[in-house]
């Protein structure tokens, strides 16, 4: 079912220059749009402690439909852990982004903010303490991760448009775009899972552009919506099986964090079959060496494995970029997946000529050399 139209635009030659203060002006290009408009999916009403009813649990999307459109299944784009869809709608130095990439390609755009974030809204005493963003630990992460060497693979990270610390205007920009979210990421992953299957029931057969945190959406929207989610995109999506991975100083490089997806891939419990009643019966055991020196070692299902039937056929990439803290682990959720009968295609992004990316690959100096990657991909794979 489409949603109905808020707003009806229809631009033609239109170049419009974007400039930020400390930037420089970069043309987007032309953009034809038929239908564009925003919409709310999920929510429910509850009464505060005032006694006062609020709405809560919704999550806000806006959509662009392009005229030329040349793709019967539109893309929704799902930002991570203190982001919001502005990841997708251009880069921190004024440079086109994957929103309007995909549009130019005829795919309808679908961009999200999580339900408890940014336009869709945060209520404290219902979703309870935050998270605060902070520069260090976004440099260390995702823009200049080659002074903090966390990981091996920090010292090839040569994409970032900028030095990625503090007071470098594309930084700058990028920070005052980081946004608290809720501390416990079982409630995230609840909520975006509630919201997800009211937004596939609303617009129908999508697919999915997953990114970090919300990799295991995709996992638990493709298993409660099989029929309506067509191909996933998953940006190096929140991981490795079960456990957080922690950094250590070398030899020994990484080290089991906290327990992090109890379900392997996911938080939320998925339809296993034989049938699992709790994520223990997984059985979960670690491999004893890993598959390369630096990599971790994963956290897999002992054979014979259960399998995951509702995920089984549908297109799955899963992108890793050269120099991001995920390159050490991501290959763990395809292996996870391929285990359980998830046939997946496990990309790492030096193996088709792009490097030096890190964990923010869409606004990176490269990001439409990938969007071009991940537009063939899902035209070669979804069908």
């Amino acid at each position: 079912m489409k949603p109905i139209a808020i707003c009806q635009y229809l631009f033609t030659a239109i170049a419009v220059a974007v400039t930020l203060i400390g930037c420089a002006a970069y043309p987007i290009g032309k953009l034809s749009i038929a239908e564009q408009g925003y919409f709310f999916a999920g929510g429910k009403y509850v009464t505060n402690k005032a006694g006062q009813q609020i709405r809560v649990n919704q999550m806000y999307v806006q959509y662009q439909i392009p005229a030329d459109r040349k793709h019967p299944y539109p893309v929704v784009m799902w930002h991570g852990g203190g982001q919001t869809g502005t990841n997708f709608m251009g880069t921190p130095d004024g440079r086109e982004g994957w929103g309007d990439y995909f549009l130019k390609q005829g795919y309808a755009v679908y961009i999200v903010d999580q339900p408890g974030r940014a336009r869709s809204g945060f209520f404290a005493e219902v979703y309870g303490r935050t998270r605060t963003p902070a520069t260090k630990y976004m440099s260390d992460r995702f823009t200049a991760p080659k002074g903090a060497n966390l990981y091996p693979q920090s010292q090839l990270h040569t994409q970032w448009p900028g030095t990625g610390v503090s007071g470098d205007p594309t930084f700058d920009q990028f920070f005052s775009s980081q946004v608290e979210d809720i501390a416990d990421v079982n409630i995230i992953e609840q909520l975006n899972r509630e919201a997800g299957v009211a937004l596939l029931d609303k617009i129908g057969p999508a697919i999915l552009l997953t990114h970090s945190q919300s990799g295991p959406f995709g996992w638990v929207l493709a298993n409660d919506r099989p029929k309506l989610v067509k191909g996933i995109l998953a940006i190096e999506p929140n991981g490795p099986p079960l456990h957080e991975t922690a950094y250590a100083p070398a030899p020994e490089l990484y080290k089991d964090g906290p327990l992090g997806r109890a379900w392997g891939i996911t938080r939320g419990a998925v339809n296993f079959q034989p049938a699992a009643a709790t994520a223990k019966d997984l059985g979960m055991v670690q491999q004893p060496t890993p598959d390369a020196p630096t990599l971790v070692r994963c956290w897999l299902q002992p054979e014979p494995a259960r399998q995951l039937p509702n995920l089984k056929g549908t297109p799955i990439l899963i992108l890793v970029s050269e120099a991001s803290y995920h390159s050490p682990y991501d290959h763990c959720t395809a292996k996870f997946l391929n285990q359980a009968g998830v046939a997946n295609h496990f990309v790492r992004l030096p193996s088709i000529g792009i490097h030096g990316n890190g964990h923010m690959m869409m606004l990176e100096k490269n990001n439409l050399d990938i969007a071009s990657f991940l537009t063939k991909w899902a035209g070669d794979n979804i069908r």
